[in-house]
């Protein structure tokens, strides 16, 4: 089995993984303070990390060196928040359709990218944003329906999730991913700590044992992104993740009981293939700077 055969087997585990963990989280939310959930999360997300960096050359130590110590910081309260934005999402939109508007993130990652990195777009990339702007016009807007003020959140989840991912961007000019990795895990459980005991609830016997399958998902999941990332180009890897709009489509769908309006459906696709295209691009211009550089 050659690398990047096992690379698009450990893409495709953490994306199945991840999508039966935000099944999951919403189930807990619907029940249970977002916040609360995200907690325990991340305290099984951050034990993974700091025995992760542990087992790395140099230890604790040097992992959690870094070059950029505020910008590692804020990146890891973005993803707390994303955390938090995105479950509670799940509780009051539904799986399929804030997985729907979450798909517009590349897009937005190549609109704010231009201002904060400095990065050029071309008229192809113009025209992708656009087509992904439309696409969510038609995600937000079902048929017959005046508009939910509930989207916004989502809206202001994806802004977030966008905002993370460049602020990544520019720590990975200095960091090395496991450093970032490590202060995305241990920043995030620190945030969640400080707030989480506000809202502490007592889970039945059956919820905790859900909880603990959502720890157990958050740890393996991440675990086979990075080895997917460790194998594959963020290029090859970026398309897959939008399997979680299927998946959270069929389980909205089948468990939850959400529809699918035309527009939705119509509007995601677009969006999906603005971003495929999107990140294919940046992809290929990348690689003609890196030729023209070298």
């Amino acid at each position: 089995m050659t690398s990047k055969t096992q690379g698009y087997i450990f893409a495709l585990l953490a994306i199945t993984i991840f999508s039966l963990q935000d099944a999951i989280s919403k189930h807990l939310a619907s029940t249970y303070p977002p916040i609360f959930v995200t907690m325990i999360r991340y305290w099984a997300f951050a034990i993974f990390t700091v025995l992760l960096a542990s087992k790395m050359r140099g230890g604790l130590k040097a992992t959690a060196r870094t070059k950029r110590p505020f910008l590692q910081v804020t990146r890891g309260v973005l993803l707390a928040v994303q955390v938090v934005l995105a479950i509670t999402c799940f509780a009051i939109i539904g799986l399929a359709r804030s997985q729907a508007i979450f798909s517009a993130t590349p897009i937005l990652i190549a609109l704010l990218a231009m201002p904060i990195l400095g990065e050029r777009v071309g008229w192809r990339r113009w025209a992708a944003i656009g087509a992904g702007l439309f696409g969510v016009l038609l995600i937000l807007k079902p048929e017959g329906e005046l508009f939910d003020v509930k989207l916004l959140l989502a809206i202001i989840s994806c802004f977030n999730f966008a905002f993370y991912v460049i602020a990544t961007r520019l720590v990975s000019r200095d960091d090395s991913s496991m450093t970032s990795f490590f202060y995305t895990g241990v920043v995030g459980a620190i945030i969640m700590t400080t707030i989480g005991p506000f809202y502490w609830s007592w889970m039945s016997a059956a919820d905790w044992g859900w909880m603990a399958v959502v720890c157990m998902t958050s740890i393996s999941s991440h675990y086979f992104l990075i080895r997917a990332y460790d194998l594959l180009d963020a290029a090859a890897v970026q398309p897959l993740t939008y399997l979680s709009l299927v998946y959270a489509s069929i389980i909205g769908v089948t468990i939850y009981d959400e529809t699918l309006s035309l527009n939705m459906i119509i509007g995601s696709a677009i969006v999906v293939a603005a971003g495929i295209f999107t990140v294919w691009r940046e992809h290929v211009v990348g690689r003609r700077t890196a030729a023209a550089t070298n």
